[in-house]
C-alpha cells in the first residue's frame, strides 16, 4: 500500500501534466491559476487510496480524482465570489485577479471539465461515476445555500448545521472515497460502507475546523485564528454556547455576533473565554470524537484486508491530530 505523501506526488504531477492554458486564455488561465495554489488535495488522494485498498491500480482512478479535485476547486472560486474573499491560500483569488464575470465563467467550465474526466471510463462505470457525482454537486449547493441562509438567521439550529456541513463538505469526502470504489469494481455494499467512511469522517474534520479555527496554534493553523468569530460565523461552538450557557454568557455573545469592532483581539478573547466557560470546548472535542468513532466502526464491516482497514484507520486519526 502507497503513502498518503506518495499518492499525493502523483497526482499533482497528473495535473500538471493536465492544466493547459489555450484560447480564450482569459477563460483558461484563471482555471490554471486556482489549480496551482496547491492545498491538501485531500479529496482526490482519497480516491487513489480508496481504488488500491480495493485492489486495482490506483492510476486508474487519476481521472476520477482530478474530476474531484477540478470540482472543489470550481466551488471555492464561486464561493470566493459570493463572500467577497480577496484571497485564496494566500494569494488574490480568482475574481479579485481577474473580474467576477471572468470568475463565474471560469468556474461554470471547470465543473464541465470534471464531468468530461468521467468520459475516460467505460459506460457502466462512466455512468456509476455520473450518477453520483450529479447527486454530490447538487448536495454541495444546497450546503452552500444552507450556509448563506444562516448568515441572516438568528435561530440556526445545531441539527441544521451539522446538515450544513456534511453536505458542504462531507458528502464530496464520501464521494471521493466512493469513486475510487467504483472504479475498482468494489460490491456496492463496500461502495455505500467506504462513502458512510469518508462521509462521517468529512463531519469530524469539519467539526475539528471549527475548534482549531479558535483554539489552533497560529503558527501552525495556516489562516488567522479567530476568523470565523472575527465574520460572526455561526460555527458548531457558537451554537453550542448558545445552548449551554448562561442568559449573562447567550446576551454577551450574541452581543457580539452582531457587531464588527476595530480591536478584534478583544473580541476573540471574550468569545473564546465564554467558549471554555460554557464547556463548549470539551463538547465539541467529544462530538469530533463521535463522528470519527462512527467513521471507524464502519471499517469493521469492510470486506478488505486488515491492513488496509488498519492504513484507513490511520489516516483518519492524522487528520483528527492535525493542527492546520
Amino acid at each position: 500500500m502507497h503513502s498518503v505523501d506518495y499518492f499525493r506526488t502523483e497526482f499533482i504531477s497528473y495535473l500538471e501534466k493536465k492544466i493547459i492554458t489555450k484560447e480564450p486564455v482569459n477563460l483558461y488561465e484563471p482555471i490554471s491559476y486556482i489549480l496551482e495554489l496547491g492545498g491538501k488535495r485531500l479529496r482526490p488522494v482519497l480516491t487513489l487510496m480508496t481504488a488500491e485498498i480495493f485492489g486495482v491500480d490506483y492510476k486508474k482512478a487519476l481521472d476520477a480524482a482530478l474530476a474531484i479535485e477540478v470540482f472543489h476547486n470550481f466551488s471555492l472560486v464561486h464561493d470566493d465570489i459570493m463572500d467577497d474573499a480577496p484571497l485564496r491560500r494566500g494569494k488574490a483569488s480568482v475574481h479579485e485577479k481577474w473580474d467576477i464575470n471572468t470568475g463565474i465563467l471560469s468556474g461554470d467550465a471547470m465543473l464541465i471539465n470534471a464531468y468530461q474526466l468521467f468520459e475516460n471510463y467505460k459506460s457502466e462505470t462512466f455512468r456509476a461515476l455520473a450518477q453520483l457525482f450529479t447527486k454530490t454537486a447538487i448536495e454541495v449547493c444546497e450546503g452552500q445555500q444552507y450556509d448563506m441562509d444562516f448568515e441572516t438567521r438568528d435561530n440556526v439550529t445545531i441539527s441544521e448545521y451539522l446538515k450544513m456541513i456534511d453536505f458542504k463538505t462531507a458528502v464530496l469526502v464520501g464521494a471521493a472515497m466512493k469513486m475510487g470504489g467504483i472504479i475498482a469494481g468494489a460490491s456496492i455494499e463496500d461502495q455505500n460502507r467506504i462513502y458512510d467512511f469518508g462521509r462521517n469522517l468529512g463531519i469530524a474534520f469539519q467539526l475539528q475546523d471549527d475548534y482549531l479555527d479558535a483554539f489552533g496554534n497560529p503558527e501552525t493553523f495556516g489562516k488567522q485564528v479567530g476568523g470565523d468569530i472575527i465574520e460572526n460565523k455561526k460555527t458548531y461552538l457558537y451554537l453550542k454556547a448558545l445552548e449551554l450557557g448562561t442568559k449573562e454568557q447567550i446576551r454577551e455573545l450574541t452581543d457580539l455576533y452582531s457587531i464588527h469592532p476595530n480591536d478584534t483581539k478583544h473580541k476573540i478573547d471574550t468569545v473564546k473565554e465564554a467558549f471554555v466557560e460554557t464547556g463548549v470546548v470539551e463538547n465539541a472535542k467529544e462530538k469530533i470524537s463521535e463522528y470519527t468513532l462512527k467513521a471507524f466502526r464502519v471499517l469493521e464491516e469492510l470486506q478488505i484486508t486488515k491492513e488496509n482497514k488498519e492504513v484507513l484507520r490511520e489516516f483518519g486519526e492524522s487528520l483528527m491530530q492535525r493542527e492546520v
